[in-house]
């Protein structure tokens, strides 16, 4: 019911394409996948997401216990359903959410307890029942509990985490056979910090479970971009070439190229949206910002290149007369031109794949962004 296929490989890299099949729909890839946190793509309706050709979002476990919680999206008949969407759903565990939130938690060896900044009531996650809350919202693919690493880190503090996130896998597998749903799937997640040896561990113990897919966690949190590839490099000769690979919150165009050279398949962040919504735009020219005055006067499309709504019927004049105002129209209009730049470059990703021109496209995104990239490291909305 749910299968993995690799269907071709690039002769000068790793990168490849497959099939991501599912009762709900086949997924090629290497796929982007916009990010609900809170089981919306901000500012965009599902059917509009849908028509720039993504066949699977990112939601959140984290914020939907705290709202409007799992009880009420299971009533409603799971989160397809609650939010009016056709395609797949991956839900996160929530253990990135409760990194991000130090000073209201507490990691211990059962799980973590935090307390919530919307209201201050206190929870205990654990890997059983960050499951058990995703089958409720009834998601296509759900991820273990995992304990972030941040960076910087001493290594016997990561080797701690990094313990934890085996501990809670061979919990999660065993709570999964218990409960597991037909057509649903489980992936397993990586950490191990920017420690070498711990890398090549947490792979090698994560990728001999018996999981579906397997997830590179603890990255994009601060570290640089040499960093991240130089980890992506010691950890994906050990991965399970069968199965699907996901780099979790990656991240910028280039980010994605260059981590598709190293054999992943599956990429998530919030930087289209988000980049949208503060004026930031990606473009066949680099990146730019809306607010810029010399838009003030510009009746040229956003990117004369691009063929979405926006760019088809706006000038950034009036995109820049929008922002300034703060009118509610400009953040669907610009959320969809990045959505729409980033389905165009995981379609030239294919296509380079196709006629092993990856590398050229590699150099000419490194010319486009390499001034420009706008990574936070924050990645929930």
């Amino acid at each position: 019911m749910f299968r993995f296929r690799v269907i071709k490989t690039d002769k000068n890299s790793k990168a490849r394409l497959g099939l991501l099949m599912t009762p709900r729909g086949v997924v090629e890839t290497p796929a982007f996948m916009p990010v609900g946190t809170q089981g919306s793509i901000k500012a965009l309706p599902p059917e509009v997401v849908l028509s720039l050709d993504y066949k699977i979002i990112l939601a959140n476990t984290y914020h939907l216990l705290l709202r409007p919680g799992p009880e009420v999206i299971e009533k409603a008949g799971g989160l397809h359903s609650f939010m009016n969407w056709k395609g797949l759903i991956i839900t996160d565990s929530g253990g990135f959410q409760v990194y991000s939130l130090a000073r209201f938690r507490e990691i211990r060896a059962e799980g973590i307890l935090f307390r919530a900044p919307i209201d201050g009531t206190q929870h205990f996650l654990t890997p059983e029942l960050s499951l058990e809350i995703q089958l409720k919202l009834q998601s296509d693919i759900l991820m273990v509990l995992d304990t972030c690493i941040p960076y910087p880190v001493e290594m016997e503090e990561a080797k701690r985490l990094t313990q934890l996130t085996h501990n809670w896998a061979l919990r999660s597998l065993e709570y999964w056979e218990k409960n597991k749903r037909e057509g649903r799937a489980i992936f397993g997640i990586i950490q191990g910090g920017m420690w070498e040896e711990l890398r090549k561990e947490s792979t090698q113990f994560i990728s001999a479970l018996p999981f579906d897919g397997i997830a590179l966690g603890g990255l994009s949190v601060g570290e640089p971009r040499e960093m991240r590839n130089r980890v992506l490099a010691i950890s994906t000769p050990y991965l399970p070439e069968e199965k699907p690979r996901y780099l979790m919150g990656v991240g910028t165009p280039l980010d994605i190229v260059e981590a598709v050279m190293h054999g992943i398949d599956l990429f998530d962040c919030v930087l289209p949206t988000r980049n949208a919504r503060r004026g930031t735009l990606f473009t066949s020219k680099g990146q730019i910002s809306i607010k810029n005055a010399s838009f003030k006067e510009d009746f040229t499309p956003l990117d004369p290149e691009c063929s979405c709504y926006t760019c088809r019927n706006y000038t950034r004049a009036y995109l820049r007369h929008l922002f300034q105002s703060k009118e509610l129209l400009i953040y669907y209009l610009l959320s969809l031109h990045n959505l729409s730049y980033y389905g165009k470059i995981i379609k030239n990703i294919k296509s380079a794949i196709r006629k092993g021109e990856l590398h050229n496209l590699r150099e000419k995104l490194l010319e486009l962004y390499q001034k420009t990239d706008q990574e936070d490291g924050d990645g929930f909305e």
